[in-house]
């Protein structure tokens, strides 16, 4: 089934698993459906921004967040073009290639958010389609969204803010090998999710193969990540499948990006094998377990204590906000907001004092050059 042994010490660490899982879910259960709705939110935010800058997109999360809500304002599938020029305006033309890659990432998991369910049995065309959702926006990728490579290509880690890669991995050819080894991959993912008790080895065996294939051009790393979330949705089990909207693995992974490129590389010796059993992935299950268990003991109450803080801040403290969030790309000082929010100094500055006593606000420097950024 696994092309791996799970030993006595991984069935330990997926119990464990297993054991935070349940009890988050039975949490969860009773918070009410307004938290959670904020909850999520948050949870898919963190996740579309960490998971386009471990491939070196450059949005943070309060710009991430920003783009998400121009583009929800009329729900229709045409909202970035008609926005784009806006939204690179507002967030700078030479991030144009990371707002894009936001855009078409966005669309990608709202899919595996929403139908990934639907989605089982996998098939190639439901692959294809999610790499087309997710290059959809970045006009170069025209010609290939949705089609496997027709040139070598290797995982390589970018050395962030620098023109330096180092080469992780040296995957499938492309051609027949790449297209047999999807075939095989996705054959066995069918046969094996829900007849296997431990559906995140499972994930994982996926996850990794899926890399180490690497079948399309671009966006290979995003996809793969997503897949691995769609797996945890297409879950047996219930617990899992219950947390997993409520946690930001994919920030926890940038948050151990070096170590996320070693494993990958320590999977595989450097290259890809038309034999999975030839690969170690149990290390890769390690590291995937360690991010689940960090994610999982911080997530979910740092996301509810958030949501439960936005739901009790008053209208003026709201409006104060709505400011900052209207202005991503700025750091603003006192007199912006009062320029911006129309509320008198006094209250302005109790409000914006209580903000950065909440975390809602950074306070950058000190009078008279005191500015005050969002905090996501």
């Amino acid at each position: 089934m696994l092309s791996y042994e799970i030993t006595d010490k991984l069935t330990i660490k997926l119990k464990e698993i297993s054991d935070i899982a349940a009890k988050w879910a039975a949490v969860l259960g009773s918070f009410p459906p307004s938290i959670k709705e904020i909850m999520r939110r948050y949870a898919r935010i963190s996740n579309i921004g960490s998971t386009t800058r471990i491939e070196n997109a450059v949005l943070t999360d309060v710009e991430v967040d920003w783009l998400d809500r121009t583009l929800s304002q009329d729900g229709r599938t045409t909202s970035f073009e008609q926005n784009k020029n806006y939204i690179a305006n507002k967030l700078s033309k030479e991030r144009e290639r990371s707002i894009e890659e936001v855009a078409g990432c966005r669309a990608m998991l709202e899919i595996i958010s929403n139908q990934a369910e639907d989605l089982f049995p996998l098939t190639e065309t439901a692959i294809r389609g999610l790499h087309k959702e997710l290059l959809r926006f970045y006009p170069p990728a025209e010609h290939y969204c949705g089609q496997y490579k027709t040139s070598p290509n290797n995982v390589v880690e970018k050395i962030l803010g620098t023109t330096i890669q180092r080469d992780v991995l040296k995957t499938a050819d492309p051609g027949p090998i790449t297209e047999a080894a999807m075939n095989d991959l996705i054959a066995w993912y069918n046969a094996d999710l829900r007849m296997f008790p431990w559906v995140i080895a499972v994930a994982a065996e996926f996850t990794f193969r899926f890399l180490a294939i690497h079948p399309f051009p671009d966006g290979n790393g995003r996809l793969g990540r997503g897949l691995f979330a769609m797996i945890l949705l297409q879950s047996h089990d219930t617990n899992l499948k219950a947390v997993t909207p409520y946690i930001a693995l994919d920030r926890h992974t940038e948050k151990n990006k070096e170590e996320y490129y070693w494993v990958l590389r320590k999977c595989s010796d450097g290259k890809f094998s038309q034999d999975p059993k030839q690969y170690k992935i149990e290390y890769f299950l390690e590291f995937i377990l360690k991010m689940l268990k960090e994610a999982m003991n911080h997530d979910v109450n740092f996301y509810q204590e958030r949501a439960v803080a936005h739901n009790t801040l008053t209208e003026s403290m709201r409006k104060i906000l709505e400011t900052f969030k209207d202005h991503p790309e700025k750091k603003l000082a006192l007199k912006d907001v009062l320029e911006y929010a129309q509320l008198p100094r006094s209250t302005t500055i109790r409000i914006l004092n209580d903000l950065v006593t909440q975390n809602f606000l950074q306070k950058i420097g000190k009078r008279p050059a005191v500015k005050y950024q969002l905090v996501f």
